[in-house]
């Protein structure tokens, strides 16, 4: 208890300082309100249109949720495949570590002009390609640094290229496959919102707070900035969770080195 007290305290009187120190500046400072409200301000708004706020983080939350898990399921699969055959290994990586480099979040006007300007699909398929590359890049290491022991092993015993897969070089790569999904949640969120600048459907996050914020409406387009920052953290804790779900040793271990 008291090393689990000692991680989330600092970081939750750090936040609170810096909320204090946010109110206090904008109020000594006399900022406008529509460069930068008080936190007070965003909190009202947050009150205010609470089942605005839920809603759009529904539509956000739906399209992050379907294109995360198409994303991972794309680079599980691609990852296997490449560890099992070098050809399509030489292949794809370094297509794929080029690509991951590139905005690939622009592509949302041109899937809107070429399925449908009026559908969550393009905003999805977006978020699914975002997704697919921290997967597929680390699943991939995890996968390609089995000992060479381990593998001599498995090959002598007759094993075949799907037992090893399934035995050896998937257990080993767990905690690849987990850390690309910790990346892979909170990043599903961002591209979910920022697609919706992009035209399409309205109703989301990103068309509200590109909305408010464009009508000089700060503060609310400030408290749906807080909605998608809640729902980031909330990917983001689920992976987690997963993690202690897939390798429950981990986490007592960690709680071993705790202070």
């Amino acid at each position: 208890m008291r090393g689990r007290l000692g991680q989330v305290l600092p970081p939750v009187v750090l936040g609170v300082a810096l909320l204090v120190l946010w109110e206090v500046w904008v109020q000594v400072g006399r900022i406008a309100t529509y460069l930068l409200p008080r936190p007070s301000k965003i909190g009202e708004q947050l009150d205010r249109q609470t089942d605005l706020i839920v809603d759009a983080a529904r539509i956000s939350g739906t399209n992050a949720l379907l294109g995360l898990l198409l994303g991972v399921a794309c680079g599980v699969v691609m990852a296997l495949v490449s560890s099992r055959f070098a050809v399509v290994r030489s292949m794809i990586a370094p297509v794929a570590a080029a690509a991951n480099a590139l905005p690939l979040i622009a592509v949302t006007p041109v899937l809107n002009n070429a399925i449908s300007s009026t559908s969550e699909v393009p905003r999805r398929l977006v978020v699914a390609l975002v997704v697919f590359f921290p997967v597929f890049l680390n699943l991939l290491k995890g996968l390609t640094q089995t000992q060479a022991t381990h593998l001599e092993l498995m090959r002598s015993y007759g094993a075949s290229g799907s037992a090893i897969a399934r035995k050896l070089r998937l257990p080993g790569a767990l905690p690849y496959l987990v850390t690309g999904l910790k990346v892979a949640a909170p990043l599903a969120v961002i591209t979910a919102v920022v697609a919706e600048y992009f035209g399409g459907p309205q109703g989301g996050l990103g068309y509200f707070i590109a909305t408010n914020a464009a009508q000089t409406r700060t503060a609310q387009a400030w408290s749906y900035v807080v909605a998608a920052c809640v729902l980031g953290l909330a990917f983001f804790v689920a992976a987690i969770a997963v993690e202690r779900l897939a390798m429950p040793w981990r986490a007592k271990q960690q709680a071993a080195l705790a202070p």
